[in-house]
């Protein structure tokens, strides 16, 4: 069983590489994994983690648990919006939700702050 402090440094990593997936679906229009799948926040590493079973009932009431899980909710939601555009080819569009004031970096940024304050309180 990995501790929360291992799993929220993998994960900030992790989505930290959806950047560059997305960046690089833009640039062509294709992607190695499907809308549908990304649009799921119990897919990857860091979702199977918090909805599966290593965590205790007390930690998934905590507020830290919360954020994080609500979070990353709309930060999935927010990569799958990207991805549409990308597949779609419309660039433009993709390229500005993927600024620094766009909704997937904004999400990102919130998320990543959440992992990294939740990480604080629970070393």
């Amino acid at each position: 069983m990995t501790t929360t402090h291992q799993q929220i440094v993998k994960a900030i990593g992790g989505h930290g590489m959806w950047k560059a997936r997305l960046q690089k679906a833009i640039n062509e229009s294709v992607s190695d994994v499907s809308v549908t799948v990304v649009r799921q926040d119990n897919q990857c590493d860091f979702g199977k983690w918090l909805y599966g079973h290593d965590l205790s009932a007390d930690t998934k009431r905590s507020p830290h648990y919360e954020n994080c899980r609500r979070l990353h909710r709309e930060f999935h939601l927010a990569a799958a919006k990207v991805l549409t555009l990308a597949l779609a080819n419309k660039k433009v569009e993709a390229t500005q939700a993927m600024a620094h004031d766009g909704e997937f970096a904004t999400c990102s940024a919130s998320l990543t702050k959440a992992m990294m304050d939740w990480d604080k309180a629970a070393t």
